[in-house]
């Protein structure tokens, strides 16, 4: 074994943020080589990125590879060379690569799941051990279909080997066969001395477009340092489009069909805006909203008729029927938007149907109607139920019109207004959180500011296995696409049909190609053709899963999963695993849906120490169960209520410092934490050898870092569970901003935030109905009405403040909050000169929807006897597990206590983001 195992960058621990600040470049480690090769056929991009790197110490180490790549895309190979041999990544179905992943783990073998989002693009990674003074090659493709947007076309090419590059190259070949009509090359590296670097060369059909920056170059961007490039390329380009009835290709049995006429007339629009106006849009949300609809209602064309309605609780018109884009009208309605304040709660149905109301109302002949939602929280008001409001509102507009929906922020439900959306022929937007928040917003309705026609039909006699073909609209500066197969490969024409509705009377597009004339398709991009059908019609497959249900649900999801595994595309079906020359290790890479978190870290092997090493300075304590002592109440106080009949009781939570007594060659930094299995450890009086380290079996994910123990990488949360002694416990990463708990019907919410390196929470926040705010933090803790505010101290005498909605208890290191159903105890815990918040829930309503780490009280599990590892039967899965010691930070004493180990998603049935706040 190595003495000297390196990390670059520890992989993960579930954080999102893939565009943190850079890592300082590691000297013994030299990228010599960094190519990244585009290639556009007929808008389907495939881009392969080669990463060559050498170990330049005399003892092995682990090397990163780290690449981002574009959302849409799908990676479609993967594959390392060390030494001359090549370790291809495959893609199997999802879980048949998680057991692979699952057996890797119990094995105490290398693996990882790799998953990352950021706003336009998503992470890979992976590592690998390189021998002392040898070479890797990594080499990544992914495959998109470009999409036309605002009359362009984009390609996103990220750039970040984290360290100046001899030699860089980036080279770009676009091909498209009816000529290229416009070319730009825009993004952060293509600004500064950078720009220098960029070269472009057109001829009719062909655009090229090279990167070549030397050292000094990578080092003087915008966005560069001393760790070299860090930025995006962004090439723009649309196509010459001399036939309106579009341009169709024929391939080796494929074709595909590119519609976007221009010379046709808009057609005038109805448009109505539902605007969240809740209490979780206030500041920036309001102010950004307030601010694009502003710039929207400049642009609309005098022949546009529109609405305007604003919702909580309760639903506000600015008008009730539609109204023509006068200059008066439009001069009124903006100064009922500066007039629009954040209030209340959220009822997304009412909001919706009064919309749909309107537009039926009101029916224009030869018009365009859109009803474009924007909203940043779930429905807490009205009808509730997401199933019932789907249901209302797909019976309400009844096909007639598109709903679009843009959720703001992450705190939205947005599988909820994805569905909702894709039910009504319409899209879902995530807006983000960002300084340019109005740009986005804007940039959506710039997209459907101009309809050209409605119902499209599209039709190919003689062609199979379609992808759609029937569209509702058509908007200036897109296209619809089509592709199949055609049934025929010996015919020598091939007709196309498109039949749609333009300002009130019906156009017909009718064409005809010869199959047989000489391709413009190098041999080396013949099969593109056949990938982009596989292409568009996964992701279409994949996008009707969300409406579908039953039998066609499962049809179409096998059908996806098949030409995922037949193309080798990593889905949301798939993973794809990369076997490692380390015995066998593998990590798998998934696919990850828009707005998800990562929720497993990497996890790799404990390496023992070498004999005659020094221990390490960690020492990994054990400490058997000392028992638990019961809630007590300051004397003088007021102790909790008795339970009301109608409430559950329910404790969560806790982080832990595991334990036995023994040096680490390196301290386990992944999580969950390991057990030590069938090695007699007496507590505080034995140190374990490295030959022990060597003899004894470790279940558990484990990783490795030079880290000290008291380093805390998770909050541990323990969940009693009814009819059982034993708890339940899992882990959640640091740093973190959570929703801890929220009750949909009465709105209440709390939320926390964990700091890097430290347990429990250093701030918590909770929010009841519009009025009611409580922030606590560990030096402070401060209560405001809405109108005033009053402060406490956690050292002041005993306190209690109580309203009619409201009640506080202030005690020694612990303050207890009832706000309307729900009672909560926030305590501090001061550990050396460690202080941190922990929260106990002490009652809430029964028969309740709740959401947040703390929703998921009626658990109940059973144990699985007779297994090898021990399991437990949850929520109807088989769950291994790990019988490990931990403190309980729910009560003041914090003793230690034993519990079930599970992973977070087996508890909750959803992935951590889910539970993600962007503010508090």
């Amino acid at each position: 074994m190595d003495r000297a195992v390196l990390w670059l960058i520890l992989l993960g621990v579930f954080l999102i943020s893939a565009t943190s600040a850079p890592v300082k470049k590691k000297q013994n480690v030299d990228i010599y080589s960094f190519y990244i090769n585009s290639t556009v056929t007929s808008r389907y991009a495939t881009t392969v990125i080669t990463s060559r790197v050498a170990n330049t110490l005399n003892e092995s180490q682990e090397i990163q590879f780290e690449v981002k790549i574009p959302k849409n895309a799908f990676i479609s190979k993967f594959r390392m060379t060390i030494e001359g041999k090549t370790y291809d990544g495959v893609v199997k179905e999802k879980e048949e690569a998680q057991q692979q992943y699952s057996q890797a783990v119990s094995r105490g073998q290398s693996a990882g799941l790799i998953k990352s989002v950021g706003r336009t693009l998503e992470d890979f990674k992976t590592s690998v051990a390189v021998a002392a003074l040898s070479k890797v090659t990594f080499e990544l493709t992914y495959e998109e279909l470009l999409k036309r947007r605002l009359g362009k076309y984009e390609l996103l090419i990220n750039a970040q080997p984290m360290q100046p590059v001899a030699d860089f190259k980036m080279d770009v070949h676009i091909q498209e066969k009816p000529g290229i009509s416009l070319l730009e090359v825009k993004g952060d590296l293509s600004t500064g001395d950078l720009a220098n670097a960029i070269k472009t060369t057109r001829a009719d059909k062909d655009a090229w477009v090279t990167f070549y920056p030397t050292q000094d170059q990578q080092t003087k961007c915008k966005s560069c340092g001393e760790n070299g490039l860090n930025g995006d390329l962004l090439i723009t380009y649309d196509v010459e489009r001399k036939n309106p009835k579009g341009e169709v290709m024929v391939s080796n049995g494929y074709f595909v069909h590119y519609f976007a006429p221009s010379d046709v007339p808009r057609i005038p629009k109805n448009v109505v805006f539902i605007i969240d106006r809740s209490g979780s849009m206030h500041g920036r949300k309001i102010e950004q909203t307030r601010l694009a609809l502003l710039r929207i209602l400049s642009d609309l064309d005098e022949n546009d008729h529109f609405g305007l309605i604003t919702f909580d609780s309760e639903v506000s018109f600015w008008k009730r029927e539609l109204l023509k884009a006068t200059e008066t009208n439009l001069k009124n309605a903006k100064s009922f938007v500066n007039e629009i304040r954040d209030r209340g709660a959220t009822d997304i149905n009412a909001a919706v149907l009064a919309g749909v109301e309107m537009i039926n109302r009101h029916p224009r002949e030869g018009t365009a109607t859109i009803l474009i939602l924007l909203t940043d929280g779930d429905p807490t008001s009205g009808e509730t139920n997401i199933e019932n409001i789907m249901s209302n509102v797909k019976e309400a507009i009844g096909t007639k019109f598109p709903l679009y929906c843009l959720g703001f922020g992450y705190d939205v439900n947005f599988d909820f207004l994805t569905k909702m959306s894709l039910e009504n022929s319409g899209v879902a937007r995530r807006i983000y959180e960002d300084s340019d928040a109005d740009l986005q917003l804007q940039g959506f309705y710039d997209e459907v500011a101009v309809p050209l026609l409605t119902d499209i039909q599209l039709k190919y006699p003689g062609g199979t296995n379609l992808t759609k073909t029937s569209f509702g609209l058509y908007f200036n500066g897109s296209e619809i696409v089509v592709s199949g197969q055609i049934t025929d490969n010996s015919v020598e024409s091939f007709t196309t049909e498109v039949i749609a509705v333009s300002k009130g009377s019906n156009v017909t597009y009718q064409d005809t190609i010869m199959t047989k004339d000489p391709s413009d398709v190098p041999p080396e991009n013949e099969d593109f053709m056949q990938r982009l059908w596989a292409y568009l019609t996964v992701k279409q497959l994949l996008e009707r899963q969300v409406i579908l249900k039953g039998q066609e649900k499962e049809d179409e999801k096998k059908e996806a999963l098949k030409l995922s595994l037949k193309y080798q595309f990593v889905t949301p079906l798939t993973s794809m695993v990369v076997t490692k020359p380390q015995e066998g290790e593998v990590e798998v890479a998934d696919k990850p849906k828009e707005g998800e978190a990562p929720h497993r870290p990497p996890i790799m092997n404990l390496r023992p120490m070498p004999h005659g090493a020094a221990a390490s300075p960690g020492l990994f304590q054990y400490h058997h169960n000392s028992g638990q002592p019961a809630l007590s109440g300051q004397p003088g106080m007021p102790g909790p209520p008795a339970p009301h009949p109608g409430f559950r009781r329910f404790i969560g939570a806790q982080p832990g410092i595991r334990g036995g007594r023994y040096p680490l060659a390196s301290y386990p930094a992944a999580l969950p934490m390991p057990v030590a299995e069938g090695l007699d450890l007496d507590p505080g009086s034995k140190m374990v050898t490295s030959d022990q380290l060597h003899t004894f079996r470790w279940s558990g994910a484990i990783g490795v870092t030079s880290m000290p123990v008291s380093k805390v990488d998770s909050n541990r949360f323990l969940l009693s569970v009814d009819g059982q002694s034993k708890p339940l416990c899992f882990d959640v990463p640091v740093p973190y901003k959570l929703r801890l708990l929220r009750n949909l019907t009465s709105e209440f919410s709390m939320n926390g935030e964990s700091m890097t390196g430290r347990n429990g929470f250093h701030e918590i926040a909770i929010h009841y109905k519009t009025n009611h705010h409580l922030t606590i933090k560990t030096a402070s803790i401060r209560y405001t009405d809405g109108q005033s505010h009053l402060d406490f101290l956690w050292s002041q005498r005993p306190t209690q403040h109580t309203t009619e909605d409201m009640s506080l208890i202030l005690r020694h290191n612990e303050i207890e909050i009832t706000m309307g159903d729900i009672r909560v105890s926030i305590l501090l815990h001061k550990n050396n000169k460690d202080e941190f918040l922990w929260p106990v829930v002490l009652e809430q309503p029964k028969d309740v929807r709740l959401c947040g780490i703390f929703g998921e009280a009626d658990i109940s599990y059973e144990e699985i006897p007779g297994s090898q590892t021990p399991t437990l039967k949850l929520k109807d899965q088989e769950v291994k597990t790990s019988w490990v010691m931990t403190k309980d930070y729910r009560l003041a004493s914090a003793p230690e206590v034993g519990c079930w180990l599970v992973p977070f998603q087996a508890i909750t049935q959803q992935e951590l983001s889910v539970f993600a706040v962007t503010q508090l």
